[in-house]
């Protein structure tokens, strides 16, 4: 295997000695480029996320853009439950929708197991070709929502303020949602790995929906599930991470899961997680995406204020607490970029 010309990153997910925090940013590949519009112009998403070479030449833009420290696999979560026979339609402005939601036995009963690594294999030619092209510059990452989040989506059929339906779900019929969890488990722990065979150097495993849940119902619906994947994946020493939106009050649960890196939301102090569970995993985070809406002068002040937060030493992952939004002006997100990779030097 070729080494990488930048391994930061991956030596930060290992606590490992580094010169400077490395930054990625969530949702990098995305409508905040203007190149990646020009693209998008040309195929709808589902298209762009079905075509390797399309994929591809999205994954990269970041890179040679921005100057991040790696590359995220463009993709989207919501690939597996339409793997499963769902029909997903992605609208603009409204976000994802299944028009057949699963409420019940019946509805499930058509979802089919099916093998990731046929299935889902235009995500790992994907996988491949980016790996190749970015011809070991920066290392690459591959990503899967939790089956929590995933079974959100599958029960509500689109984004929720309330999740009534999910909640209603596992307080009524339990049973059910557990054999869905326990599905979408199996096939997440394939699709990782296989991920990982075809050139992935790290996963990340999305919880956008953790938060919604109570402390004890988030340890059984979604946890348990995380932490099984993870003992599945197969792997030699590429890290995992875990980003659990909202969970705060589980760091020190989450931390045990088997992650090398948490993911930590903006509303989280990074120094109270880390003097509570820093010598055991990277932290990765977590400055609020909507400071870059802010002059250049503001978004200096809090990435020395996350960079601080931290404190000094490695395993830390400089991020966004969320995903970049659609509306931010690219300049700030290089100029974010190279504040973390100057400032961050005096931290190590």
């Amino acid at each position: 295997m070729t080494k990488l010309k930048n391994d930061l990153f991956l030596r930060a997910c290992k606590r490992k000695k580094i010169e400077r925090t490395p930054i990625w940013i969530m949702r990098q590949a995305g409508r905040y480029l203007p190149e990646y519009r020009a693209v998008r112009k040309k195929s709808d998403f589902l298209t762009m996320c079905k075509t390797p070479e399309l994929a591809a030449e999205v994954t990269i833009q970041p890179i040679d853009i921005i100057g991040t420290d790696a590359a995220i696999i463009f993709s989207d979560i919501l690939i597996v439950p339409e793997a499963m026979g769902m029909h997903l339609e992605m609208h603009e402005g409204k976000g994802p929708i299944f028009h057949h939601p699963i409420r019940n036995e019946n509805d499930a009963k058509d979802l089919k197991i099916f093998d990731p690594t046929k299935e889902l294999k235009y995500v790992l030619d994907a996988v491949s070709l980016t790996k190749k092209e970015l011809n070991s510059r920066v290392p690459l990452i591959g990503f899967s929502g939790s089956p929590w989040t995933l079974l959100t989506y599958m029960v509500e059929g689109k984004g929720s303020k309330s999740f009534s339906e999910i909640k209603r779900l596992i307080y009524n019929n339990p049973k059910l949602a557990h054999n869905l969890l326990e599905k979408l488990s199996s096939i997440i722990a394939i699709y990782l790995s296989a991920k990982i065979e075809a050139g992935a150097d790290a996963v990340q495993i999305f919880d956008t929906w953790g938060g919604i849940l109570s402390p004890n119902d988030f340890e059984e619906f979604s946890l348990y599930y995380i932490s099984k994947i993870i003992s599945e994946i197969k792997r030699k020493d590429e890290p995992v991470i875990v980003f659990a939106k909202g969970v705060h009050y589980k760091t020190k649960k989450l931390s045990k899961c088997g992650a090398d890196v948490i993911g930590l939301d903006w509303t989280m102090s990074l120094k109270n997680v880390r003097d509570e569970i820093g010598k055991d995993v990277a932290l990765q985070g977590n400055l609020d995406p909507t400071v870059l809406y802010g002059p250049k002068s503001k978004i200096k002040d809090e990435v020395i204020n996350t960079l601080k937060s931290f404190g000094e030493g490695s395993g830390h992952i400089f991020n966004l607490g969320h995903g970049i939004l659609p509306d931010i002006d690219p300049e700030k997100a290089k100029y974010l970029v190279s504040c973390v990779k100057e400032e961050s030097k005096k931290f190590h």
